[in-house]
């Protein structure tokens, strides 16, 4: 495909260095300089390139923008019929894309995560989740949604990844005193964590830690008496 990318935040960047060895042109833009130097200067297939030289050049366009500067930007670009728009920016509706970029269609609302840059991360996706899985499938993985609202909710949720990291960074902060090589407190907490969850569907796995007198068990019923199940909740709403 001939695609082209409008705004390599770290988010576009991370999708540019996903997908730049698939055999892609890739057209960045210059509005994030160092950004995109950079992945020009990784990757053949990767250039640089104006705004209106981006969508000129280009049959599917990405866009990795804020969604409050959008309209702006996009304005008086030369879309054309045919071309298909993948969005990036989070709040902003299939609607609001279709009427920024047209005659070109408005084809899908995704939210990747940094881990894309390296596959294995999942992708969510609203609108035509075949050319989302074209591009993206090879090595992550699509989690097709409905509409705005779940869109939104998943959002939400996913919103978890940081107060779960930071849970992680708390107790390897309490560990690394307490063993012999501190930097490993934080590696090993992070290799734990990833590798159980990977492995197995949340049920399964807290049955299993569910040992009567565990650890595991006893630290969760400290953490449940201490209300984080409520406030984890009370956030998602907040956030939804």
């Amino acid at each position: 495909m001939r695609i082209g990318v409008i705004g390599t935040g770290t988010i576009a960047t991370a999708v540019v260095l996903g997908i730049a060895g698939d055999g892609h042109a890739i057209t960045v833009s210059d509005r994030s300089a160092r950004n995109a130097a950079a992945l020009a200067a990784e990757f053949d297939s990767v250039t640089v390139a104006a705004n209106d030289a981006v969508v000129a050049d280009s049959d599917v366009l990405m866009l990795g923008l804020m969604a409050g500067a959008a309209a702006d930007v996009l304005a008086g670009l030369p879309w054309r019929a045919g071309q298909q728009v993948i969005s990036f920016m989070a709040g902003a509706t299939l609607d609001q894309l279709a009427a920024w970029v047209a005659p070109a269609v408005a084809g899908a609302v995704v939210m990747p995560f940094p881990a894309i840059a390296g596959g294995g991360s999942p992708v969510l996706a609203q609108g035509d989740i075949g050319l989302v899985e074209h591009i993206f499938a090879r090595r992550n993985t699509v989690y097709a949604l409905r509409d705005a609202a779940e869109m939104e909710a998943a959002l939400a949720a996913q919103a978890v990844l940081s107060p779960v990291t930071a849970l992680v960074a708390e107790a390897a902060g309490w560990l690394a005193p307490r063993v012999t090589d501190p930097e490993a407190a934080e590696r090993f907490l992070r290799q734990l964590v990833a590798a159980s969850l990977s492995g197995s569907d949340c049920a399964s796995l807290l049955d299993a830690l569910n040992t009567e007198g565990g650890y595991n068990q006893r630290l969760r019923r400290h953490m449940q008496q201490a209300g984080a199940p409520e406030a984890l909740r009370a956030g998602l709403d907040r956030l939804a």
